[in-house]
């Protein structure tokens, strides 16, 4: 299988309008219009039901000490964890691409709803929703795509990785809520015929994107 995206190249940088926020000289960050990129993928194995589309993030802080603290920084040397951006499931197998915009365009304080997306398919819960539960604001369950947001203040580099899995089945049967990490469990026993995967990356920090060359 192959992934491509119109709104990416597979190792740059995600533009900012797919973003859940953007750099802010005066507040560090801004909100952005955080609209899903275009997703289009190729050489479907035969005997394709069904596709699930999951983005996360390998690069989140195991703990959240220095996460955007003025005067500090996230080590790079800090352990990394999981964080789930979008999953989307019960993809039919005549569907090909996602167009950008299509499934969110815009922040939605409180989150978008769901499972069930226009199309009939299912949207998953996504980790901003454990992010923003102490948030009287934002609070909610966040369901579909809501794009990057790394600390500010952290040193490292952040890795969205977008993966298509080609199915057997018309639907992916998960227990318990339709967490990323549920999903990805489900999909240990799915009969999985196939994948493809294209990565992008992002930083709100200023110093980060001046030593790595990000624009």
């Amino acid at each position: 299988m192959q992934l491509i995206s119109q709104s990416f190249q597979d190792g740059q940088v995600i533009p900012g309008e797919f973003a859940f926020a953007v750099p802010d000289a005066s507040s560090h960050v801004a909100l952005s219009s955080n609209r899903n990129p275009h997703l289009a993928w190729s050489d479907v194995p035969e005997g394709t039901r069904s596709f699930v589309v999951i983005c996360h993030d390998p690069d989140v802080p195991s703990r959240g000490d220095d996460v955007n603290q003025e005067g500090r920084e996230v080590p790079l040397s800090l352990p990394r964890v999981d964080f789930f951006h979008w999953v989307l499931l019960d993809i039919p197998a005549d569907v090909s691409q996602i167009a950008a915009g299509s499934h969110s365009d815009g922040v939605t304080p409180g989150g978008k709803s769901g499972p069930a997306t226009p199309e009939g398919w299912r949207h998953g819960l996504n980790d901003y929703t454990g992010w923003f539960a102490a948030d009287e604001h934002m609070k909610g369950n966040y369901f579909g795509y809501d794009g990057p947001c790394p600390p500010w203040n952290d040193t490292r580099i952040h890795h969205y990785v977008f993966t298509v899995y080609a199915l057997a089945t018309l639907t992916l049967e998960v227990t318990g809520p339709l967490t990323g990490a549920n999903v990805r469990a489900a999909l240990a026993s799915a009969k999985v015929l196939g994948q493809a995967s294209l990565t992008g990356v992002y930083s709100l920090n200023p110093a980060v994107s001046l030593q790595t060359g990000l624009r």
